[in-house]
C-alpha cells in the first residue's frame, strides 16, 4: 500500500474511533461496564480510579494490531489501523485526562469555540453521577452546550447532582 493510502487508513481509523468511543461510552461504560466507569463520575481519591482500566482495555487491540502488522507481517494497513487506534488514544488522553480533568497540572485555558464547546460538553456529561440521564458521550464531537443543558433539564429526575457552591447545576 502506498504511503498516501496508509496515511488515509490512519486518519480514517482516528475518525472512526470517535464513533466507536461514543458507542462504548454510551452503551458499555454506562451499561454493564458501569462497575468500572462509576469511579469516574465521583470525586477521585488519589491518582488512579477504576475507570483507568479502560485505557488498558482499549490499548490492547492497538498493541495487537501494531505487533501483528510490524512483527507478524499481517500487512502495512494493519499497522496503520493500530497506529490510528493509538493516535485516537493519545488525543483522548490529552483532551480528556489532561485538559478536562487536569490529571497533569497545566495552565491551558480553552479559547477557541471548538475547545470551549467540547470541554463544556464533557463537564455537562459529568453533571450526572448515575449511569442514566447523561448527555454528550463523544469526546471530540459534541452538541452545543445549550442543547445539552436543555436535555439535562428534561432528565433532572435521573440523578442530577448539585453543582459545587451553587443551588442548581
Amino acid at each position: 500500500m502506498s504511503l498516501i493510502g496508509l496515511i488515509a487508513v490512519f486518519l480514517l481509523t482516528v475518525a472512526l474511533m470517535e464513533g466507536f468511543a461514543y458507542v462504548m461510552h454510551r452503551w458499555v461504560m454506562h451499561g454493564p461496564g458501569w462497575v468500572l466507569h462509576a469511579s469516574h463520575h465521583r470525586p477521585r481519591k488519589g491518582s488512579w480510579e477504576l475507570n483507568d482500566l479502560y485505557f488498558v482495555i482499549f490499548a490492547a487491540p492497538s498493541i495487537l494490531l501494531l505487533f501483528g502488522g510490524v512483527q507478524l507481517n499481517w500487512g502495512d494497513w494493519v499497522t496503520a489501523i493500530g497506529a490510528g487506534v493509538a493516535g485516537y488514544g493519545a488525543i483522548y488522553l490529552g483532551f480528556h485526562d489532561i485538559i478536562v480533568h487536569q490529571r497533569v497540572r497545566h495552565r491551558y485555558v480553552p479559547r477557541s469555540r471548538y475547545m470551549k464547546r467540547i470541554v463544556q460538553a464533557h463537564r455537562l456529561h459529568h453533571a450526572v453521577e448515575t449511569r442514566e440521564g447523561n448527555v454528550s458521550f463523544g469526546f471530540l464531537i459534541a452538541p452545543a452546550p445549550d442543547v445539552l443543558k436543555r436535555q439535562l433539564g428534561q432528565m433532572r429526575e435521573a440523578g442530577l447532582r448539585k453543582a459545587r457552591g451553587k443551588s442548581e447545576a
